[in-house]
């Protein structure tokens, strides 16, 4: 089965590569589409997400128009990533603007930066950062898929960007080299349930786990930390920008990661509201916390008084 899948998506990754790019963006806005009406289970989060976050501003056309141009924006967005993974820095120039402080566009001495990004639009175009802003080395962390043929074919899709990409699993220590040395840059996707040990931060009006990667990683290698968005401004065009510097220190000593994080969430909700479609709406983002354990009685059959 896993040598199906590979020359399965082998064949896909070719038939969209040999297309042009805003064929394939057509294509692919075409595929959301039909995943909107298809794939109930994942239109039935994205609306309820919308309904919890936007119900008191927006009516409910306007709430299913989002989720459907939402859907469209996701097609679009993976056929893309697919096809611009393939393009060299010059052929997709004309399509990338990226929008930064010459501290990370010209800066006279590279420091170490970590971004906080997210996933708005053709969030794979983050991994060609290093090639608008030469002065720094791209970084991020990913989680190896279960197939591992398709997942070394996505690697190498991915390898071409000349971003480098750590297992958070199995790479730690390399993660941490790569993080000692100047003009380094990592990316850390953060905008999604962060699990049980994630902290608990409204976002959008609402508590969620949320991940502290980025504060940690910025407190811990005395980095600057941004946040990065991809914006679609058109058919197959983007720009991405990076946000105002979010301080990990106040009078010389560390925030804390809450703090920092909730900037992070602030930076993250300006850009959802500024384009509501443009953000990974079919995520369970709003979990509950897991409920409370009640500790166990030191003797057995010893009632347990509320």
């Amino acid at each position: 089965m896993d040598l199906v899948l590979y020359y399965l998506a082998r064949a896909v990754i070719a038939a969209i590569q040999s297309l042009p790019l805003r064929w394939v963006a057509r294509l692919g806005r075409a595929g959301g589409q039909l995943a909107y009406w298809f794939d109930a289970r994942h239109r039935r989060v994205a609306q309820r997400n919308l309904r919890m976050c936007f119900g008191g501003e927006k009516s409910e056309a306007e709430l299913i128009a989002i989720a459907r141009e939402n859907f469209r924006r996701i097609g679009e967005s993976f056929a893309c990533a697919v096809k611009t993974a393939s393009m060299t820095f010059e052929e997709l120039r004309p399509h990338v603007e990226f929008v930064a402080p010459p501290a990370i566009l010209a800066p006279q001495a590279p420091t170490t930066i970590v971004a906080a990004i997210g996933h708005f639009g053709n969030f794979e175009l983050y991994a060609r950062f290093s090639q608008f802003a030469p002065a720094y080395k791209s970084a991020t962390t990913y989680r190896g898929l279960r197939q591992p043929s398709v997942n070394r074919l996505l690697q190498s899709l991915r390898a071409r960007s000349g971003c480098l990409f750590f297992e958070r699993r199995f790479e730690g220590q390399a993660l941490r080299t790569f993080m000692k040395q100047k003009g380094a840059m990592l990316g850390l996707l953060s905008d999604q349930h962060a699990g049980d040990a994630g902290l608990r931060l409204p976002f959008l009006g609402h508590d969620c786990s949320t991940s502290s990667a980025p504060a940690i990683f910025a407190l811990r290698y005395h980095s600057t930390l941004y946040t990065g968005i991809c914006y679609r401004v058109g058919l197959a065009r983007w720009r991405i920008e990076a946000g105002a510097e979010i301080p990990v220190r106040e009078n010389g000593e560390p925030r804390s990661t809450k703090a920092i994080m909730l900037d992070v969430n602030g930076a993250f909700e300006s850009a959802v509201r500024r384009d509501p479609a443009n953000w990974f709406w079919v995520h369970n983002r709003w979990k509950p916390p897991p409920p409370e354990r009640v500790p166990l009685a030191k003797h057995a059959g010893a009632a347990v008084i509320p």
